[in-house]
């Protein structure tokens, strides 16, 4: 059907129709075809002022806003797009598969409308003075449009450049514009996990969102119609049954087909499957992480409800173990040895404080301690008073042991992860330690694009290294040091 000037006027001043009809995008086969917008995508046409969206992967979610972006740019002057992107190859990578590709594609007369009068690898420059980036980072000037892709994992292996997207990006964007962050979870730290958070009680709460309020979407697995196979010759293993029935109680009902394709994609994506293809919100941030030591032992001390409320037993023996960082900071574990059990029962950190300061936090505790176990570096002693940390704590009254220093921080580790399974922790008492323990992770070699063998110095680092001290003391205890003959052979037989 032939239009008119006045029908192709009247279609051209409607975004919907053109995002529907002008744009073509390579699908995931390499084929040019044209861009119609998929369930997510749709989802997206009435968003709020600030959003973040928690999803399973390959929703096209960054294209979309890439599409709506460029249509934004084309079609009204004067308008700063951006899209920040975890890497400067992604960042690339974007612009040139879904931008120019775009843009290149447009039919001539679009073009010739609004012509590019600059474009290079990461920016385009339009004739009606708007202007469309795609960085790593922005920092200067102001943003009508801002998409921020893959954030979570930028806070986990990068949180310098978190932070600098935080206060140079996200700033750049006044109150009433368009910002959509979006990403696959990694980790219950960080500002993707915070910022989630914050919008699931907004929304909990029933609460009218304002302009500087945070609107989160969640887009499942089982919504995306792609994610099902035959179901025939495909076995169900016993805990995916078990999974699939715990989902049917939270309404989720999944065809044979989609239970199928669940089976197989675990079956190459293990523990990360949570992850990347998240059935409900809470178990997105639960699953385990690459690089963090411990957080596949957190989540499983927490299906098996060992976070719970945890009393004081009198009858147990009460120990603490310590770590006394850098500049003082220092994190202090208080936990009992219950039968097989280790129950953590109190956590406390704080820096910049004296050591009377932590000294009177154990004494406003109504527990009897037996022994308070202190890192190696509590025994190097002052240039001054030629006293040492562990001096100055027996002086006040605490009966405190050197944990060795080991050759490797990696036997602390492996002690800890070996031992967790018997470890319970009050949920209440102990939850920024648990945060700790949770996040401590490997560092991040940015220019290798690979982890290191170490750890990576951070928040969470004096919290986990003092329950990693806590390990190793009981490793020591279980071996005999420091107990009687009669109070070894029965821990042992206990716990071997």
């Amino acid at each position: 059907m032939t239009l008119t000037q006045e029908e192709s006027l009247k279609l051209l001043g409607n975004q919907d129709w053109r995002l529907r009809n002008l744009y073509k995008i390579k699908d995931k086969q390499g084929r040019i075809v044209d861009f119609a917008p998929n369930w997510a995508q749709d989802a997206l046409k009435k968003p709020h002022y600030l959003n973040i969206i928690l999803k399973a992967r390959q929703l096209g979610v960054t294209t979309y806003h890439a599409i709506l972006f460029l249509d934004t740019c084309l079609f009204n002057h004067n308008v700063n797009c951006a899209i920040v992107a975890d890497s400067k190859p992604i960042a690339r990578e974007i612009f040139i598969d879904k931008v120019k590709f775009a843009y290149d594609n447009l039919p001539q007369f679009v073009r010739d409308m609004c012509p590019a009068y600059r474009d290079n690898v990461h920016e385009m420059r339009f004739a009606n003075g708007s202007v469309f980036r795609v960085a790593t980072s922005l920092r200067g000037g102001t943003l009508q449009l801002l998409h921020i892709t893959e954030f979570a994992k930028i806070c986990q292996e990068n949180p310098s450049k978190a932070n600098e997207i935080v206060s140079g990006a996200l700033n750049a964007v006044q109150a009433g514009q368009f910002v959509c962050i979006e990403s696959t979870a990694r980790g219950r730290e960080g500002h993707f996990f915070n910022l989630c958070k914050e919008a699931q009680a907004l929304q909990d709460a029933n609460r009218e969102l304002g302009k500087l309020d945070w609107k989160l979407w969640f887009f499942p697995w089982w919504k995306h119609p792609d994610y099902e196979i035959d179901s025939k010759n495909v076995l169900i293993s016993k805990d995916l049954e078990k999974y699939f029935t715990e989902l049917e109680s939270k309404d989720i009902i999944l065809t044979a087909e989609q239970k199928a394709w669940y089976q197989k994609k675990s079956m190459t994506m293990g523990e990360y499957m949570k992850r990347e293809f998240p059935s409900t919100p809470e178990e997105a941030f639960e699953s385990a992480n690459e690089g963090f030591y411990f957080a596949k032992q957190i989540s499983q001390a927490r299906h098996e409800r060992r976070i719970c409320h945890l009393p004081y037993d009198e009858n147990a023996k009460t120990y603490s173990s310590w770590d006394i960082g850098i500049g003082d900071s220092c994190a202090i574990w208080v936990w009992q040895l219950i039968g097989k059990e280790i129950h953590c029962i109190d956590y406390y950190e704080n820096s910049d404080e004296a050591l009377a300061h932590y000294v009177k936090w154990l004494k406003s505790k109504p527990y009897i301690y037996e022994k308070h176990f202190l890192p190696h570096d509590a025994a190097a002693r002052e240039k001054g008073s030629g006293k040492s940390f562990a001096d100055i704590a027996r002086e006040q009254g605490l009966k405190v042991d050197i944990v060795p220093r080991q050759a490797n921080e990696i036997f602390g580790i492996e002690c800890l992860r070996n031992a967790l399974p018997r470890f319970f922790f009050d949920q209440s008492k102990c939850d920024k330690g648990l945060k700790c323990i949770e996040n401590f992770r490997k560092e991040w070699n940015e220019k290798l694009g690979c982890y290191r063998e170490r750890s990576y110095h951070d928040w969470a680092s004096h919290g986990a290294k003092a329950l990693i001290y806590g390990a190793e003391s009981i490793q020591r205890l279980i071996g005999g040091s420091g107990m009687s003959a009669e109070e070894w052979k029965r821990m042992r037989k206990e716990w071997l």
